[in-house]
């Protein structure tokens, strides 16, 4: 059995159903699972961390991300394009990806996420090059090595330019053989039980790069094995009119003719749904993962996230893939997003906790997970330290429910723990010689980039 004792906190947010918050408390873990919270608890630890000084909050939980990008981030040639011109651009660097780049670029994406709170990542994955490996098992296997959470997806395209499609026909695949290789994704990485550390779901790439086939099929088999469904969608207006060019129907209506709405089911962006759509979302339960500043970096537009709240919608955060946000902090996408929406919506936007909580409670649901996003007793023992006396924090606590969002947080996390165990401490990965990491990380993007 492994235990830590977190000590003395200064308050701790636990964002649960009464959105209860603590002063002065300890928190104790055994084997990955809080068992208890409370003043001056009794129980001994294998470590103690006195947190006298510390905010707790639980782990963030990112909803939508693409690892692979952060070897293709910051490039001159595609800065100012918005979405179809960008991906057409990027993916004849894409096509180039191996299980050396997912590898290294994983560990670079995933351990920027651990030092800015985030405990959990789910990675949509949807390159995979004839020949290129198990980039799936690249992805888990640098999870492990970090100790971050992980939910993974078998995505997937079968439409390349020759078909109308966007990419080029080395990175597509048929059907049959993306459906052979999704079934044993799942069965060889998914695995269900709580304070699981590697999920799977089933995620074709968009609309305009997948078959209608490919959809349909791919919804009975994640329902067949059990795991959930994710795509983009309602991204921008160029998708709406492909759409309606090609289908003769908006993005929602076709998505839902072939099995693609539901409790299980959650997409990337959702910016342009009209109010009917909305309502839809809400009556079926369909998740939206909100990427704030990718849509802003792409011209994409707002999300209308203060509607999708009223409506009961469940919402998430997510920072996107690293090429259309250029980072991977869970942290600074909360304060974007808490700051897009009191410009766009006024008094209508989401308070600080409110963004807070979408980013735990609200990303938890998206990827079904009942254990993680919210600090009790049974859950997983996920969760990240902040120390309060920080210059940047003076005159901040008064509220430090609403802090992360309406301040912000200068820098890493003080300390970020996964399953209990600690990963981050004093604003470095403690899992992994990050120094080392970059050096090599950087090594194999530089020859990445020079093969494109």
């Amino acid at each position: 059995m492994t235990t830590l004792m977190i000590r003395h906190l200064d308050t701790l947010v636990t964002c649960d159903d009464q959105d209860t918050v603590l002063r002065h408390v300890d928190l104790y873990c055994e084997d990955g699972f809080i068992r208890a919270i409370g003043p001056d608890l009794p129980q001994s630890a294998d470590r103690v961390i006195d947190a006298d000084h510390c905010w707790c909050y639980p782990g963030l939980v990112n909803t939508h991300h693409h690892l692979y990008q952060v070897f293709s981030r910051n490039l001159p040639q595609v800065q100012g394009l918005e979405l179809f011109d960008w991906l057409t651009a990027l993916y004849e660097i894409w096509k180039g990806l191996d299980e050396d780049v997912i590898r290294w670029s994983s560990l670079t994406g995933m351990g920027e996420l651990l030092k800015y709170g985030c405990t959990t990542c789910f990675d949509h994955h949807y390159v995979f090059p004839k020949g290129a490996g198990d980039l799936l098992g690249a992805q888990f296997a640098a999870a492990e090595e970090l100790g971050i959470r992980m939910a993974a997806s078998r995505g997937s395209m079968d439409l390349s330019r020759k078909d109308g499609g966007l990419p080029p026909d080395s990175v597509v695949q048929t059907v049959d053989e993306i459906l052979r290789d999704a079934r044993r994704a799942v069965e060889t990485y998914h695995n269900p039980a709580p304070g699981s550390m590697r999920t799977v779901a089933l995620a074709p790439c968009s609309p305009f790069s997948v078959s209608p086939e490919l959809l349909r099929q791919s919804a009975l088999l994640a329902r067949q094995l059990g795991v959930r469904l994710h795509t983009h969608l309602c991204e921008t207006k160029d998708e709406e009119r492909y759409m309606l060019e090609h289908h003769g129907v908006r993005p929602l209506e076709f998505l839902s003719s072939l099995g693609w709405t539901g409790p299980d089911v959650w997409v990337a962006h959702g910016i342009h749904f009209n109010d009917e759509e909305l309502r839809e979302l809400a009556r079926t339960g369909t998740g939206v993962a909100h990427c704030p500043i990718s849509n802003m970096k792409l011209s994409s537009g707002v999300a209308r996230i203060p509607e999708m709240l009223a409506l009961g919608v469940p919402v998430g955060l997510a920072v996107d893939g690293s090429a259309s946000n250029d980072g991977s902090s869970l942290l600074e996408e909360l304060r974007v997003c808490y700051l897009l929406h009191r410009l766009t919506s006024s008094d209508r936007a989401p308070s600080g906790y409110q963004v807070l909580k979408m980013a735990t409670r609200g990303s938890a649901r998206l990827l079904g997970r009942e254990d993680i996003g919210s600090l009790e007793v049974g859950r997983c023992a996920d969760l990240f330290l902040v120390d309060a006396r920080r210059l940047e924090l003076v005159g901040s606590e008064y509220s430090p429910a609403d802090a992360l969002a309406t301040i912000g947080l200068r820098g890493p996390v003080d300390y970020t723990v996964v399953n209990g165990r600690v990963v981050v401490q004093e604003g470095h990965l403690t899992t992994v010689d990050e120094a080392a990491v970059s050096e090599k990380a950087r090594a194999s993007c530089r020859a990445y980039l020079a093969r494109a």
